[in-house]
């Protein structure tokens, strides 16, 4: 699609959004706008709280057009850069989620959210491979990876996805999946919004009717014991166990979820290395009431080969909140031969740590990143393997390169 340049004033901005977006179109000084694109988001010139796709390709024509900076927001989660003075495109409004349960598949807007695929998922005993929190948009982590409860039993949520539509920086509105647009498919599953607009994913559905969770609370002395614990044996847990120790300053926490049968008896031996329980709610749930079990936010975060005993020490020295997370399982193993550039899958171990700087910690970490908990946009190479990034780098050169895909983890083209 051949689109002419021009730099058009904001009154002519306004006036093409007004014309050929039908969602609303919110200016500095309106209270709509300010409720739109709150503090956070910098100070866009003009927020467009879009309705449909056709919104979502006026929108994106017009800032192509005109050379202006685009950023675009869902749910308001994994928000990284601000979009001072261009295009805020807004789709929480998108929020369709339709399952098809002989399928196994969900098909989602860009605007919603996880708590309501697993609302939508449950009656028909499937599950999707949503994140700790029900608010969190279902866009922003797949694209990011996606790392959840179920995910060693599974994989990544972006290992589930099947297809996605999406405009490009030309305007097109373009089907990716495994025969269509395969390298666009590939760059989207890990690579995060740097290729288009997601204007719906279809994602795999698990028959997962219920769970074995909760959590676990121990005096504060039982960090030593269970992290050694975990660290000589973790690889020995079930793929269907997924489990987080959360050191703390006054108490040890173990949370689990068990996607499968037998739960409490492959859960049991990292119980008693901890000792005796202060509480302990672990029993059958149904999945959407994994929520319950509770997450750590990461100011730092950091991925490792293995828990050495310095690395321990350093934890249980420190005072600070510290989450280690056990992975291997499917995401290590990913069931595709050519899954998509969410990398090092083959850390067995990864921290979020309550602290901006915890270097006797961090001290043996690998330096990779995973993007959905990544602060720094400085550090977006990180998240992926150098072989992984440069292909990034040349499909972002394909599909946008002019960089129009800048206001997040940005790729930037080669050019």
């Amino acid at each position: 699609m051949s689109i002419p340049t021009y730099a058009p004033g904001f009154d002519q901005v306004t006036h093409e959004l007004r014309t050929h977006a039908h969602g609303r179109v919110h200016l500095p000084g309106d209270a709509e706008y300010e409720r739109q694109r709150d503090a956070l988001h910098g100070a866009p010139a003009v927020v467009v709280d879009a309705e449909s796709v056709a919104d979502v390709r006026a929108t994106v024509l017009t800032a192509h057009r005109g050379g202006l900076p685009l950023a675009v927001l869902s749910t308001g989660h994994g928000t990284v850069a601000a979009s001072d003075g261009g295009l805020l495109l807004r789709t929480s409004r998108m929020a369709q989620v339709l399952v098809d349960p002989d399928r196994r598949t969900v098909r989602v807007g860009p605007g919603a959210r996880w708590g309501e695929v697993v609302a939508a998922a449950e009656p028909f005993g499937l599950a999707p491979l949503s994140g700790d929190t029900p608010s969190v948009g279902v866009v922003g982590y797949t694209l990011g990876g996606g790392l959840s409860w179920l995910s060693r039993k599974y994989g990544f949520a972006a290992d589930s996805l099947i297809r996605a539509e999406l405009v490009t920086a030309n305007g097109r509105l373009v089907v990716a999946d495994r025969h269509r647009h395969p390298d666009l498919f590939w760059a989207i599953r890990g690579g995060s919004g740097n290729f288009g607009v997601v204007t719906s994913l279809e994602l795999r559905l698990f028959p997962v009717p219920s769970v074995y969770g909760g959590r676990a609370e121990f005096p504060a002395d039982a960090a030593g014991p269970v992290l050694r614990y975990l660290a000589a044996h973790a690889d020995e847990l079930p793929d269907e166990l997924s489990v987080s120790v959360v050191a703390g300053p006054e108490s040890v926490v173990i949370r689990a979820v068990h996607a499968g049968e037998g739960g409490r008896a492959a859960l049991q031996p990292l119980l008693d290395a901890a000792g005796t329980p202060t509480s302990d709610t672990f029993r059958r749930m149904r999945y959407s009431e994994v929520s319950t079990i509770g997450g750590t936010p990461p100011i730092t975060f950091a991925m490792y080969d293995e828990l050495s005993p310095d690395t321990i020490a350093a934890i249980v020295e420190s005072g600070l909140t510290v989450e280690v997370k056990h992975c291997g399982g499917a995401i290590a193993h990913p069931a595709h031969d050519d899954p998509g550039p969410v990398s090092h899958r083959d850390a067995r171990f990864v921290m979020k740590i309550a602290a901006p700087a915890a270097d006797a910690i961090t001290a043996t970490a690998t330096g990779g990143s995973f993007l959905n908990f990544l602060h720094d946009t400085t550090r977006t190479h990180t998240a992926f393997t150098p072989e992984n990034h440069r292909r990034l780098r040349e499909i972002k050169t394909a599909y946008d390169p002019a960089n129009l895909f800048r206001g997040n983890h940005n790729i930037r083209p080669l050019a």
